[in-house]
C-alpha cells in the first residue's frame, strides 16, 4: 500500500521497487524520493550518521540444511557489502535469525531470542520459514522479516533496519542465484539446494506453506555451481531439498539425470565427496537402481535419509504421506541390497492424531526389523493452519511414553559392532564438538572419531577402528591417501607395522560397478566401496612423528574449546538447544584419562629437566 507524503512515496513493502515481481529487475528511482515505513518501536540506533556495511551482524540459525545454506548466503552478502559477522550476539550491532517452522520448539527458540533481542534493544531482522510461512504472528509485529526466497536482498533489509525502518520482504519472485557470495560454516563442504519446495501434502506439514511448490534449479545451474566449489577446495557437497526425489519434475527432467550430470564434475581422484539429499519414497521408486548404480560410485556417499514417519499404512494414509510401508521397505530392500556398505537413515513422528496401540506397535515392528543405524524420533506437534492441527489428537502422557519407548529401543541397537578392529577409508572434514576430535566420515557416511593434527582437514586416511560407541566409532590413522595423476596411493605413516592398502581408480567421469578384487585379497577393499577411493594431494604430506603432532593438536584444539565453552552462547541454552555430542561417553572417558596421563607425563618430565639443569649449574659452581 502507498500513501503520498509531500514529495516522497511511502512504501510499505520494498518489494514494489520490482518490476512485475517475477523480473528481478529494480526500477530506478533517480525521480522522487523513496522511504520505507519507520518501525513501530523505536531504537537507539544512529540513522544518517550510519554507514552502511560498517557494522557487526550476528545470525543465528535453526532447522535444515536448507537454513543452513540459506544463512550462508546472508552471510556472504553481508560481508561482500562490509558487514563483519561475529558468533557474539552482545557486541553486534544487528541480530539476523534464520527460522524453522517444522516443529513447535524451533518457533518458540525463535521466540526467546526475539524476546531478548527487544529487551537488549538491539535492531532485529527474522527470515526463514517462519515469517514466510506465519506472517502475522504477534512476536513479528514491528520487527524486519525477509521471505525464503528473497535472501539474495538481505543487504537492503539490513540495512534499512539498521536506520530504524521496518521492512517486510515476503513475494516469491524467482528463485534465488547459486552463485550469490557464501560464507560457509565449514569450508570444506557446500550445500548445495537442488530444489525448493516439495509436490506433497502432508497434512502435518507447515514447511509446504513456506517453502511452497516444487521448484527446481536447472541442472546446467547445478552443474555450474559444482565446478565452481570444487575450484573453492570444498570436499563434500551435500544437496538439500524439501524432497530430493521431486527434483526436476517442473521441469521435464529426472533426479538421476541431474546425479549422473553432477557425478561426472567431481574429481577423479575422489577428492570431492557427495552425499544425497533427504527423499521420501513416491518419488525414488521408479529409480531405485538408477539410484543405486550412482551410489556405489566412489565419489558419493552410500547414505541416504528417507523418513518413513510411521510403521502403519493407517496412519500414513492420514498423514498423507502417498506411500504404503509396502513401498518403503521395497526402497530400503532395494537400495541395501545393491549398494554395498549402505547406510539409511530414517524419521519416526510419534502420537500422530488417531495412533492407536496397535499402529505404535507396527512402527516398533519395522524399526526392529531394520535396525536402521539413525532414526530421528519426534513426537508429533500441531502446527497451526495445518489440517493435522484439527485432528483429535493421542493424550500427552501417551505420546511422551511411546517417544520414550520407541528412543529405547532405538539406542538398544549397536549397529556398529565388528567394525573394531577394520580398516576404513575416510575423508576428514570437521571438529567435533568436544574441541577434541576431528570428524571423518566412511563410504557409508558412518562418523569416525580421531585425535589428529588440524592440518588433516580436508584430506582423506585410511584409519585402523579402535573403538566403537553408540553413535560413532573411534579410530587411528594409519596411512594418508596421496595421488599421483589420478591415481591413489596410500602413503604409510612412520613406525606403523600395518600392510600396505589398495585403492583402485576412478574412471573419469563413469560409474563403476563393485570394484575389482584386489591381489591382496583385503576384504574392506573388494567386498565394499569405503576404501575404493582416495582424497586430495594436500594428503601426502605426512607428519614425521604422528604422535606427537596430534598430541599438539589435541592441546591447542582443548585449550580453544574450554576458552569457547567459557564464554558460551547462553542464546543456546536460553532456546532450550541441546549440545549433541559425538561418540560414546564411555569411550570419551577413555581418552580424557589418556590425555591427562600423557600431560601428566610431559609435566613432569619437563619438571625433571629443570631440575637437572639446576643441580648441574650448582655443580659447576660449587666445584668452582
Amino acid at each position: 500500500m502507498k500513501e503520498s507524503m509531500g514529495t516522497e512515496t511511502l512504501l510499505e513493502d520494498i518489494e514494489d521497487l520490482m518490476i512485475g515481481g517475477a523480473t528481478g529487475f529494480r526500477l530506478p528511482i533517480a525521480s522522487k524520493t523513496v522511504a520505507v515505513a519507520p518501525s513501530t518501536k523505536k531504537r537507539n540506533q544512529p540513522h544518517d550518521s550510519s554507514i552502511p556495511g560498517t557494522q557487526t551482524i550476528y545470525i543465528k540459525t535453526f532447522g535444515c540444511s536448507h537454513n543452513q545454506s540459506d544463512s550462508e548466503y546472508m552471510a556472504g552478502l553481508l560481508s561482500a557489502f562490509g558487514y563483519s559477522l561475529s558468533d557474539n550476539p552482545d557486541q553486534s550491532d544487528l541480530w539476523l535469525v534464520n527460522t524453522c517452522t517444522v516443529k513447535s520448539p524451533s518457533q518458540s527458540a525463535m521466540d526467546t531470542i526475539i524476546s531478548r533481542a527487544k529487551s537488549s534493544n538491539k535492531p532485529l531482522v527474522v527470515a526463514g520459514c517462519v515469517p514466510q510461512g506465519s506472517r502475522h504472528v504477534k512476536e513479528l509485529q514491528g520487527i524486519s522479516i525477509v521471505g525464503v526466497q528473497q535472501i539474495d536482498r538481505v543487504v537492503e533489509v539490513v540495512e534499512e533496519t539498521l536506520k530504524g525502518h521496518e521492512v517486510r520482504l515476503l513475494t516469491r519472485t524467482t528463485l534465488p542465484a547459486l552463485d550469490l557470495p557464501k560464507v560457509r560454516k565449514n569450508k570444506f563442504v557446500e550445500i548445495l539446494p537442488i530444489n525448493v519446495g516439495c509436490l506433497g501434502a502432508c497434512t502435518y506439514c507447515k514447511t509446504k506453506h513456506a517453502r511452497g511448490h516444487l521448484g527446481s534449479y536447472t541442472v546446467q545451474s547445478l552443474v555450474g555451481r559444482v565446478k565452481s566449489v570444487i575450484s573453492d577446495g570444498v570436499k563434500e557437497i551435500w544437496l538439500s531439498s524439501e524432497d530430493t526425489g521431486a527434483y526436476g519434475r517442473d521441469l521435464g527432467v529426472n533426479l538421476p539425470t541431474l546425479l549422473n550430470a553432477l557425478v561426472a564434475e567431481l574429481p577423479a581422484d575422489t577428492s570431492t565427496m557427495l552425499r544425497i539429499g533427504m527423499t521420501n519414497p513416491p518419488f525414488i521408486l521408479e529409480h531405485l537402481k538408477e539410484i543405486a548404480q550412482i551410489l556405489r560410485h566412489p565419489c558419493v556417499y552410500s547414505f541416504l535419509h528417507v523418513p518413513v514417519q510411521s510403521g502403519s499404512d493407517t496412519i500414513l494414509s492420514a498423514m498423507n504421506r502417498e506411500y504404503t510401508v509396502s513401498e518403503f521397505k521395497t526402497v530400503v530392500d532395494t537400495l541395501t541390497e545393491l549398494v554395498p556398505g549402505m547406510q539409511i537413515a530414517t524419521d519416526i513422528i510419534c502420537g500422530f492424531p488417531g495412533e492407536t496401540d496397535e499402529d505404535f506397535e507396527q512402527t516398533v515392528n519395522l524399526v526392529n526389523e531394520y535396525q536402521f543405524p539413525q532414526v530421528h524420533i519426534s513426537q508429533f506437534y500441531p502446527r497451526p493452519g495445518t489440517p493435522a492441527a484439527r485432528m483429535k489428537k493421542v493424550p500427552s502422557n501417551v505420546v511422551k511414553r511411546r517417544s520414550r519407548e520407541l528412543t529405547n529401543v532405538f539406542e538398544a541397537f549397536t549397529p556398529y559392532d565388528g567394525m573394531e578392529g577394520r580398516v576404513e577409508r575416510i575423508w576428514i572434514t570437521d571438529i567435533a564438538s568436544d574441541g577434541v576430535h576431528l570428524v571423518g566420515h566412511t563410504k557409508g557416511y558412518i562418523q569416525v572419531l580421531i585425535i589428529a593434527s588440524d592440518n588433516l582437514l580436508g584430506t582423506s586416511a585410511m584409519v585402523k577402528i579402535t573403538s566403537v560407541g553408540r553413535w560413532s566409532v573411534f579410530g587411528e590413522v594409519i596411512e594418508m591417501v596421496s595421488y599421483s595423476d589420478h591415481k591413489v596411493s596410500c602413503k604409510q605413516i612412520p613406525n606403523q607395522d600395518v600392510p600396505s592398502l589398495c585403492c583402485n581408480p576412478a574412471k573419469n567421469g563413469g560409474l563403476s560397478e563393485r570394484p575389482e578384487c584386489c591381489a591382496s585379497g583385503n576384504d574392506s577393499c573388494c567386498g565394499q566401496s569405503t576404501l575404493e577411493k582416495s582424497d586430495d594431494s594436500r594428503s601426502s604430506v605426512v607428519p614425521q612423528n604422528q604422535n606427537s603432532r596430534s598430541f599438539v593438536g589435541w592441546v591447542l584444539r582443548k585449550r580453544k574449546h574450554l576458552l569457547q565453552r567459557g564464554t558460551a552462547n547462553d542464546l543456546d541454552s536460553a532456546s532450550g538447544s541441546i549440545l549433541k555430542h559425538e561418540g560414546d561417553h564411555g569411550s570419551m572417558t577413555k581418552w580424557d584419562f589418556v590425555d591427562k596421563a600423557l600431560l601428566g607425563g610431559i609435566s613432569i618430565s619437563i619438571f625433571t629437566i629443570i631440575a637437572l639443569v639446576v643441580a648441574l649449574k650448582f655443580s659447576v659452581f660449587w666445584s668452582k
